[in-house]
C-alpha cells in the first residue's frame, strides 16, 4: 500500500537545498545545466560517472543499529569482485543522504541496486574510507569502516540513507569510478520522542501438523507421529527452540497453536513414530519435548498469551470452500474450547482466545464471518488488505471497528513483511533490520499528535534465521526513544482513529495468489465423510472418548492453515486418516457364514459377531433378512441386540420357519440403534427340505417296529422247532421194548391202537 504521509517537520525543499549547497555543474561552458553533483567532502574523490554494478558489496553487520550522539558507527562486510578485471587503487567509502521525506521514499531506496551519478550523496571525509589492496576478478576482501556518528552530519531526527560504496579502477576503466554499492538506512532519533508510537509484536509459536488419528491400544493411548521431524524443531538450535529462548527475553505476545502444545505434550508422556512400512517404533526424544515445555512455561509467565483454535484452522478456505458443507463450521466453536483448555493445562497460563488470525491478514467479508463464528471478536488482519484511501496523511492506529461488534485489528504490513526473505545470509539480515527499524521510526514521526497503537504480524512459521533478525530488531527498539512495547490485547482496546477506514474488502479483492492455496471444496467433504463414520462408530463404543478424542482433534488437523501450498501431503493424510477409522470399525463385523440347510419347517441358524477392538461394543442390532418371505421366515422379527466384549466373538441364534422347500438368499446386516447399518453384509442361502424331523420320527419308529417284528419272527420260529424236536423225542421213547413191563394188548396187522 502506497502512504503518502510526511515525516512530521519534513519537507522535500530543506533536504534539496542541503545537496544544492553541495552541488557543481558538471559541464562548464554549457549554457543549460546538465546535471548537479553533490560537492565531496574534503579528501573525497572528484569524479562519480558510472553506475558501477561489477562489485558485489555485502554488510556483514551495523552497529549500532540506532546510534545516539558519542556513538561510533561500524559497517562491516566483504567486497566481491565479480568482473573479468582487477580492480586497483580501490577503497570503500561510506555516503550519507538526507533524511528520507516518508514511508515510501524508505521503499524507492532500499529498491535502488544501482549507483547514479549525480543524485546520490558523495562520499564523507575520506580519512574514514577503507583502501583496498588490489583485488583480482572473482577474489573478495573484508572490510570495516569505523566512523564517529557526529562526523556524519544529521541534523535533526529521522531515517538517513546510507550508502556503503566501493570505488576503484580496472583495465576497462582507467579512471576512479564507483563500481559497486549498498544503500540501509540509519535511523537517528537520539533523544526520546516526546509522543511514541505502541508497538504490540506477534511472536507465533505454530507448526505443521506431525500428529496422526492413530494411538496404542495401552491405557494412556500412547500416540503416533507421521515422523520425528518436531523434534529437530524444538532441540537447540532449532526454530521453536528459538522462539522460545529469545523470544524470552522480549517484549512480545505470545499468540500460540495449542495443538502444537498437545503435541509436544504427547511427546514428552511417550510417543511413537509411523515407519515407512507403515507400522511404529518409539519415539526417542522425550526429552527434547520436556526440556521445551519447561523453558515455553517460564518464558510466559506473566507475558500475553493468545491462543488460536485449535490446530489454526485455515479461516479463508473454510469461508470460501468450507461453509456449504455441513457439520464443517461447527468444528470451529469446539475447536476454541479445546484452545483454552490445553494452554491452561500445559502452561498453567490463561490465555485469551479473543483473536482470529486469517492467513496473511487477508479479509472478506465471507473470512470475517466465519472467524468470528469462532467466538472471537478481533480479527488480525493486515493494512495491505484492509487499505487506507491516503486521505489521513499518516498510517492510523491498529484497531478498526467494523461492525456487529467486531474489532479489525490492522497489522502494519511493512513491519510484519520485513523479515519473509532468506535471513540465512547475514548481509540479508542487517539491511531487513535497519529497514524495519527506519520504517517504524517514520511511522512515529508522521505529522499527527495522536499516540498511535500498531501491530506487527509476522509469518507464521518464522525460519530460525528470521527468528533472530525478528529479536535483533525488537532489541534496537529497547531502548525506547520512538517506541514502547504494548500487548496485543491492549492494542485491540485502544481508541480507534475516527478517520481510519472500516470498510472490508470485497470477495473480488481477495489476493488471487492466497486463493490458489486454499482448501478446496472437496476437502471439506472429504472430511464430512470421516466425521460422519465417527459418528457412527463412536455410538457402539463402551468407552468412546478413546476414539472420539483423537478423532476429533484430527480432523480440526484436517483443516489447518499448515496445509497451504502443500495439496499432495494434505491429501494423504486425509485419507490416511480416513483409512485408519474405517479399519477400526472393520474390527466389528459378522463372521462370513457358509450356506444352511433347513431340514422340515423349522430349524434354528447361528450368526456370529466379532469384536476385535480393545473396548467393548454395544448398542448394536443384528438383523436377518429373507429374500423370500413367504418361503422363509425369522422368528422374533429376524433382529436381536448385540453386545459382545473386547477381543471376543458371540454366536446369536435366529429361529426359521420354512413353508416350503428349496434354497432361499439370507442377509444378514448390523445396524446401529438410529437404524444406520454398521459394517458389511453377508448373504448366505438357506435351504429348506419336505423331510420334516415328525417324519424322521415316523421313519425310525416303523425301522424300529420292523426290527422287533423280524426278532419276534425269528423267536417264533424258534420255539415251533424247538417243540417239534421235543415232540419226536417222545415218541422215539415209545417205541423201544421195556422189560420191566408186561404187554396190556396187542394188534394184529390192520389194527389201530389208541393212545
Amino acid at each position: 500500500m502506497a502512504e503518502a504521509a510526511d515525516i512530521q517537520g519534513t519537507s522535500p525543499a530543506p533536504a534539496r537545498r542541503r545537496w544544492l549547497r553541495r552541488a557543481v555543474v558538471l559541464l562548464a561552458g554549457t549554457p543549460v545545466l546538465a546535471a548537479l553533483v553533490y560537492a565531496p567532502a574534503p579528501g573525497a574523490q572528484a569524479a562519480e560517472t558510472t553506475g558501477g554494478g561489477s562489485v558485489d558489496v555485502q554488510l556483514d553487520a551495523l552497529t549500532p543499529a540506532a546510534p545516539v550522539k558519542g556513538d561510533t558507527l561500524t559497517i562491516s562486510g566483504k567486497i566481491v569482485n565479480n568482473s573479468h578485471e582487477t580492480i586497483t587503487g580501490g577503497h570503500v567509502g561510506l555516503r550519507v543522504g538526507p533524511v528520507l521525506a516518508d514511508r515510501d521514499a524508505i521503499d524507492e531506496a532500499a529498491d535502488r541496486t544501482d549507483h547514479r551519478p549525480g543524485s546520490d550523496p558523495a562520499e564523507i571525509d575520506q580519512a574514514y574510507s577503507v583502501k583496498l589492496p588490489a583485488l583480482p576478478a572473482k577474489a573478495d576482501q573484508e572490510f570495516t569502516l569505523k566512523v564517529p556518528v557526529n562526523k556524519l552530519d544529521l541534523p535533526k531526527d529521522g531515517v538517513y540513507q546510507l550508502g556503503v560504496s566501493v570505488s576503484g579502477e580496472t583495465s576497462g576503466r582507467p579512471s576512479e569510478q564507483v563500481l559497486g554499492v549498498e544503500r540501509t538506512f540509519l535511523p537517528w532519533q537520539p533523544e526520546a520522542a516526546a509522543k511514541r508510537s505502541q508497538i504490540s509484536y506477534v511472536w507465533p509459536l505454530i507448526s505443521t501438523t506431525h500428529l496422526t488419528a492413530e494411538t496404542g491400544s495401552d491405557r494412556s493411548q500412547t500416540p503416533v507421529f507421521l515422523n520425528d521431524d518436531l523434534a529437530a524443531e524444538l532441540e537447540p538450535g532449532g526454530r521453536l527452540d528459538q522462539m522460545v529462548s529469545l523470544g524470552k527475553e522480549l517484549p512480545v505476545t505470545w499468540v500460540i497453536d495449542p495443538d502444537l502444545l498437545n503435541t509436544v505434550d504427547a511427546m514428552a508422556e511417550g510417543y511413537r513414530v509411523r515407519t515407512p512400512d507403515g507400522k511404529s517404533v518409539p519415539g526417542r526424544k522425550k526429552a527434547v519435548a520436556e526440556r521445551w515445555l519447561s523453558s515455553l512455561e517460564a518464558a510466559v509467565q506473566g507475558k500475553k498469551v493468545v491462543a488460536l483454535p485449535f490446530a489454526d484452522p485455515d479461516l479463508a478456505s473454510l469461508a470460501h470452500h468450507g461453509k456449504d458443507v455441513s457439520g464443517t463450521l461447527g468444528q470451529l466453536r469446539p475447536a476454541t474450547d479445546k484452545a483454552r483448555k490445553a494452554v491452561e493445562t500445559v502452561l498453567h497460563v490463561t490465555p485469551s482466545t479473543d483473536f482470529s488470525w486469517p492467513v496473511n491478514g487477508a479479509i472478506d467479508p465471507a473470512i470475517v464471518n466465519v472467524a468470528t463464528s469462532a467466538g472471537a471478536h478481533n480479527v488480525l488482519t493486515r493494512s495491505d488488505s484492509l487499505q487506507e484511501g491516503g486521505g489521513l496523511g499518516y498510517t492510523p492506529s491498529a484497531p478498526r471497528p467494523i461492525g456487529a461488534g467486531v474489532t479489525a485489528v490492522v497489522a502494519d504490513a511493512r513491519l510484519s513483511t520485513a523479515f519473509e526473505g532468506d535471513m540465512l545470509a547475514v548481509e540479508n539480515s542487517v539491511l531487513a533490520v535497519q529497514r524495519f527499524l527506519a520504517q517504524s521510526l517514520a511511522l512515529n514521526l508522521q505529522n499527527t499528535d495522536q499516540q498511535r497503537s500498531f501491530v506487527v504480524a509476522p509469518q507464521r512459521m518464522p525460519s530460525s534465521s528470521q527468528v533472530q533478525s525478528m529479536a535483533s530488531a525488537l532489541r534496537a527498539l529497547q531502548a525506547g526513544r520512538w517506541t514502547q512495547p504494548q500487548d496485543l490485547e491492549a492494542a485491540a482496546a485502544a481508541k480507534p482513529d475516527p478517520g481510519a477506514t472500516t470498510q472490508v474488502p470485497g470477495a473480488g479483492q481477495y489476493p488471487e495468489a492466497l486463493s490458489k492455496q486454499e482448501l478446496p471444496q472437496s476437502a471439506f467433504e472429504q472430511i464430512r465423510t470421516t466425521q460422519n463414520t465417527l459418528d457412527h462408530f463412536k455410538v457402539i463404543l463402551s468407552a468412546p472418548d478413546r476414539v472420539e478424542i483423537p478423532f476429533g482433534n484430527t480432523t480440526n488437523r484436517e483443516m489447518s492453515t499448515s496445509w497451504r501450498g502443500r495439496p499432495q501431503e494434505a491429501r494423504i493424510y486425509r485419507e490416511g486418516v480416513q483409512q485408519y477409522l474405517i479399519g477400526l470399525t472393520e474390527k466389528v463385523q459378522l463372521i462370513p457364514k457358509t450356506d444352511a440347510t433347513l431340514s422340515g419347517h423349522s430349524a434354528t441358524i447361528p450368526v456370529t459377531v466379532q469384536n476385535q477392538l480393545v473396548q467393548d461394543v454395544q448398542g448394536l442390532v443384528l438383523r436377518v433378512k429373507s429374500a423370500n418371505p413367504t418361503r422363509l421366515m425369522f422368528g422374533d422379527g429376524g433382529q436381536q441386540d448385540v453386545t459382545v466384549q473386547a477381543e471376543h466373538s458371540q454366536t446369536l441364534k435366529f429361529t426359521a420357519n420354512a413353508t416350503a422347500s428349496g434354497p432361499v438368499e439370507v442377509t444378514a446386516q448390523l445396524y446401529t440403534k438410529d437404524g444406520v447399518p454398521y459394517g458389511k453384509e453377508r448373504k448366505f442361502i438357506v435351504e429348506a427340505t419336505e423331510i420334516t424331523p415328525t417324519v424322521m420320527f415316523v421313519i425310525a419308529g416303523g425301522m424300529l417296529l420292523l426290527v422287533l417284528a423280524g426278532i419276534k419272527m425269528y423267536a417264533s420260529r424258534k420255539r415251533v422247532a424247538a417243540r417239534a424236536a421235543a415232540e419226536e423225542n417222545t415218541q422215539q421213547s415209545d417205541e423201544s421194548p421195556d422189560t420191566g413191563a408186561q404187554s396190556t394188548g396187542t394188534s394184529g396187522p390192520g389194527e389201530t391202537v389208541d393212545r
